[in-house]
């Protein structure tokens, strides 16, 4: 059965929410643009709130794109989202989207990505990486609180530390130039 245009509003909207939040300083102007979700199926169960995207899903909204091989989207009682993306091209769910007021981009990947809308936090499951311009944080797991703009990366899975010389997490920060000056 196919959706109704009411129903793929409401799917768009909700796909829009629980996308668009991890980028703290995402392009503003990306709100205001119509969401275009391409998959190979779409289930849609209104009664509990629950809209699941599967195969080749491509979400795109202005400069925020989101591909994933699987998108469950779902809403709480007081119409709180969550988004889980999964799979996807090389195994890893991807988004990208431009920051506001920079020529720079967010990019960010795993496994499995998950934002909560009432928490304002993202998470990124197993192969964890998250770009900000030319800054880069890597693990197996990453947070980020868009309430507070702060980050937990572990080298283990779901926040945990495992004590090894390999598979660390890894941190680049670039140099920031001020008023045009060369950096130190």
């Amino acid at each position: 059965m196919k959706p109704a245009p009411r129903q793929l509003a409401t799917l768009a909207t909700l796909a829009l929410l629980v996308i668009a939040s991890p980028a703290a300083h995402a392009e503003k102007a990306d709100r205001t643009k119509p969401v275009n979700i391409e998959a190979d199926r779409v289930t849609v169960d209104d009664k509990n709130k629950i809209h699941i995207f599967e195969g080749h899903v491509v979400l795109t909204q202005g400069t925020l794109s989101l591909r994933s091989d699987k998108l469950v989207v779902s809403q709480d009682i007081e119409g709180y989202q969550r988004g889980i993306a999964t799979g996807g091209e090389g195994g890893l769910a991807r988004f990208r989207q431009k920051r506001e007021g920079k020529n720079e981009w967010v990019e960010g990947e795993g496994e499995r990505i998950e934002h909560d809308a009432r928490s304002e936090l993202s998470q990124f499951f197993q192969r964890g990486r998250v770009k900000s311009g030319t800054d880069e944080v890597r693990g197996q797991y990453i947070q980020f609180n868009g309430a507070t703009e702060t980050y937990l990366v572990t080298n283990g899975p779901n926040a945990t530390t495992i004590p090894s010389q390999q598979g660390r997490v890894q941190v680049t920060i670039q140099p920031k130039k001020k008023d045009g000056a060369p950096p130190p």
